[in-house]
């Protein structure tokens, strides 16, 4: 295989600073939503007592388990040693930094007083593993940054191998970290499991390539840089597994729930009484974000289409949005289990399934991390050289033969 050759993007096209244009302008209106709830209170949101996460976090949540699957392809081709992936091992690390930036922006601008968040970052309770997550966050940006420097300097290319085998053990950590939120909140039915962790692993595989492959086939086609098959149906393949193993986890989650009386209230509400939830559960995270694309994937006509394989994509990141929506407002939604095998009701709506109508403001904040997400890759690649020249067949696929 030939050493790549990296070498920044022109950038000089009225197109990409339309693009840059169109990006900035909804990260403003992000930082516009967050003034107007902050002003207003979370009374100008959909949120309320019952459920204190909202939309916003959903968007959040979904961003900073992506950042530790952009890491993939950095991971492999370190790690694992696969040479055929190291020309895209930097933007890996590009793209998993900017996602993880986008979330927790969202996160933030979410918490109503972002200044809490000096006291997040100075006082740590290490019984809680929300400030466990704190140290994974910022320790990402630190290794997965110094991972990205051993690969960019060339006379650091010898330290890449231990930084990337770093990164990988850290991004593991924050992904099972950011799971366990979840999981260790054994007061809400829906998110009471110890697979909650590995599963949030194995959705962030799936979701973190589905945008990278997005990414890579977009700044490929839109700057006329040659994007080989080799390269192409390696993704691919990749990210069809991953879908699989999402949907496994989905499965075994739901099949040992059913298995334990005491969730088969919340299992019911999620699988089948819950009204949008069991319809955003079935139509969207099933259906729309696991089987069509997977169909997509492996079709043999399909499965070399790149339009099919870009629709595949996006449908994987928006049913991972679903998913993360089921797992969070629906997990809220279901009312709190105070008095296990009794009927409980009062004036606090104690057993009764909690509304939820998410707002503009709460939308526009999760859609700013993303256009704030893709805003700091595509400055990124005019700025510095994080992508190949070339990715066609000759030039990654040792075996390619004209």
């Amino acid at each position: 295989m030939k050493k790549a050759v990296f070498k920044q993007i022109d950038g000089n096209s009225i197109n990409y600073w339309m693009l840059l244009a169109l990006l900035g302008s909804f990260a403003l209106a992000a930082v516009g939503a967050h003034f107007y709830m902050e002003h207003g209170g979370h009374y100008v949101t959909g949120m309320n007592n019952q459920i204190v996460w909202g939309l916003p976090h959903v968007f959040a949540v979904f961003l900073i388990v992506a950042a530790s699957g952009a890491l993939n392809v950095a991971s492999i081709s370190s790690v694992f040693n696969k040479t055929a992936y190291k020309p895209l091992a930097p933007l890996s690390t590009l793209v998993a930094i900017a996602l993880l930036s986008g979330g927790l922006m969202v996160l933030v601008l979410d918490l109503g007083r972002p200044d809490r968040l000096i006291v997040a970052m100075t006082v740590y309770n290490f019984k809680s593993i929300f400030a466990w997550n704190m140290i994974f966050y910022n320790g990402f940006f630190l290794i997965v940054g110094i991972y990205a420097w051993t690969m960019l300097q060339r006379n650091l290319n010898k330290y890449s191998r231990i930084a990337g085998f770093t990164a990988f053990i850290w991004r593991l950590a924050l992904t099972t970290g950011t799971g366990s939120i979840f999981g260790f909140l054994v007061a809400r039915q829906a998110y009471d499991a110890a697979i909650m962790g590995p599963m949030f692993v194995v959705m962030s595989f799936s979701f973190g390539l589905a945008i990278f492959l997005l990414i890579v086939m977009a700044t490929y086609k839109w700057t006329d840089r040659p994007l080989g098959d080799a390269t192409f149906n390696r993704l691919k393949n990749l990210l069809g597994v991953f879908v699989a193993g999402v949907l496994y986890f989905v499965v075994a989650q739901h099949l040992t729930n059913l298995y334990a009386t005491e969730h088969h209230g919340v299992e019911a509400f999620i699988l089948r009484d819950g009204g949008i939830y069991t319809q955003l559960f079935w139509y969207g995270q099933i259906i729309m974000g696991g089987l069509i694309p997977l169909a997509l994937i492996y079709h043999p006509t399909t499965g070399k289409s790149r339009t099919a394989i870009s629709i595949a994509s996006i449908l994987i990141v928006l049913g991972g949005l679903i998913q993360m929506y089921v797992i969070i407002i629906g997990g809220q939604a279901y009312p709190l289990e105070l008095f296990p095998g009794k009927e409980v009701s009062s004036s606090f709506f104690d057993g009764v399934v909690n509304s939820y109508s998410p707002t503009l403001a709460e939308a526009l904040l999760g859609i700013g991390g993303f256009a704030v997400t893709l805003f700091m890759v595509a400055f990124a690649v005019k700025i510095m050289k994080f992508l190949p020249e070339s990715l066609a067949d000759e030039a990654v696929d040792p075996h390619h033969s004209k």
